[in-house]
C-alpha cells in the first residue's frame, strides 16, 4: 500500500457464510412438509372440486421450489471466496429470493385467472371434503411457520420462505372458511371467492420483498443505515478533516459493508498513528450502526486532489 493509505476491517458475518445457513435444517423440514401438504390438497382439490384447493395446491407447488431453491442458494453461498468472486457466492440466496418473488407473482396472476373462470363457469364444489384438507394444510403451514419464524426476522432468503408459508396458511384459512360457507348455504361462488382472496394475499407480500431483493442487487445503503448519520459519526471523529467516496451495500442477508476514504489531518497521524486512527473509526461506527465489513483508506489532507488527478 501507499503512504497514508491502511485499511480496516471489522468481520461479523456468520457461520457458514450467510446467516440462511443457521437454518438449513429448519427449511428442509418445511419443504419436506410443504411437498406433503401440496399431495395432499391436489388430491383433495380432484375430489372436492375445489379450485381454493387446487389453488392453494399450486401455491404450494411454487412454494416447494422455493425452499429448494433457498436451499441451494444456501450450498453456493457457503463456499469459500475465490480469486475471481471475492465474497464467495454469497449473494446466490439473494438470487433465490427474487426468483421467488417472480414465480409467486406467476401463481397470484395464475390464480385471479381460474377464479374468474370458475365466476363464468361455476362448479359443483364438495364443500365437506374441501374443509377436512384445508384443515390438514393448515396444521401443516403452522408447523414449518414456527420453524421459519426466527430465520424471517435475519435473512431476506428465509423470509421469502416464511412469506410463502404465511400466504399458504392464510390460504388454507380461506379454503375452510370457503367451504363452511358451502356446506351452510350451499353457495357454491364462494370457493372461487376464496381464491381471489387468496391471490390477493400474495400480491403485497410478494411486492414488499421484491422490493427489498432489488434495493440489495442495486447496492442500496443497507436498511437502517442513515448514510448522512455515517459521515456525521466520521466527520465528528477528532483529527478527521473530511470524508469522500463513502459507499455502503449489502452482500447479502447479514452482510453490511462500508467503505471510505478519510481525510485524516497530519499532526493527528503522527501523534497517535494509522492503527489507532483505524480503531477509533470502527469504534465509531461499530457502536452506532449495524455494519459488519468496514474498509477505510486513511488520507492526508490534499490527497484527494491527486486522486482526482489520477483518473483525468
Amino acid at each position: 500500500m501507499g503512504a497514508g493509505h491502511d485499511h480496516g476491517h471489522a468481520h461479523g458475518a456468520p457461520a457458514g457464510g450467510t446467516v440462511s445457513a443457521a437454518y438449513r435444517g429448519r427449511l428442509r423440514i418445511a419443504l419436506a412438509i410443504t411437498v406433503f401438504v401440496m399431495v395432499v390438497q391436489i388430491v383433495g382439490g380432484l375430489l372436492a372440486d375445489s379450485l381454493a384447493l387446487v389453488a392453494d395446491s399450486a401455491h404450494m407447488a411454487t412454494d416447494a421450489l422455493g425452499l429448494g431453491m433457498a436451499l441451494l442458494a444456501i450450498h453456493f453461498a457457503g463456499r469459500p471466496p475465490s480469486d475471481r468472486r471475492t465474497f464467495g457466492l454469497a449473494r446466490a440466496e439473494i438470487l433465490a429470493a427474487l426468483a421467488n418473488c417472480l414465480l409467486l407473482l406467476g401463481v397470484g396472476g395464475y390464480v385471479l385467472y381460474e377464479a374468474i373462470q370458475r365466476f363464468i363457469t361455476p362448479a359443483a364444489t364438495e364443500g365437506g371434503l374441501a374443509m377436512v384438507f384445508g384443515a390438514v394444510g393448515l396444521a401443516a403451514n403452522l408447523v414449518s411457520l414456527s420453524l421459519l419464524m426466527r430465520g424471517q426476522k435475519e435473512s431476506l432468503n428465509v423470509r421469502g420462505a416464511f412469506l410463502e408459508v404465511a400466504a399458504d396458511a392464510l390460504g388454507s384459512v380461506t379454503v375452510i372458511v370457503a367451504a363452511l360457507v358451502i356446506v351452510t348455504t350451499g353457495w357454491t361462488a364462494a370457493d372461487p371467492v376464496a381464491s381471489l382472496v387468496i391471490a390477493l394475499m400474495i400480491v403485497p407480500r410478494t411486492l414488499r420483498l421484491l422490493r427489498e431483493t432489488l434495493d440489495v442487487l442495486l447496492e442500496a445503503a443497507p436498511k437502517g443505515v442513515d448514510m448522512a448519520e455515517v459521515r456525521a459519526h466520521i466527520l465528528n471523529t477528532p483529527g478527521v478533516e473530511d470524508v469522500h467516496d463513502l459507499h455502503a451495500w449489502t452482500i447479502t442477508s447479514g452482510m453490511p459493508v462500508l467503505s471510505a476514504h478519510v481525510v485524516v489531518s497530519a499532526d493527528t497521524l503522527n501523534a497517535i498513528g494509522h492503527e489507532k486512527m483505524l480503531h477509533e473509526l470502527q469504534d465509531c461506527l461499530g457502536g452506532h450502526f449495524d455494519v459488519q465489513h468496514c474498509t477505510f483508506q486513511l488520507e492526508p489532507s490534499g490527497h484527494a486532489e491527486h486522486e482526482a488527478r489520477l483518473c483525468h
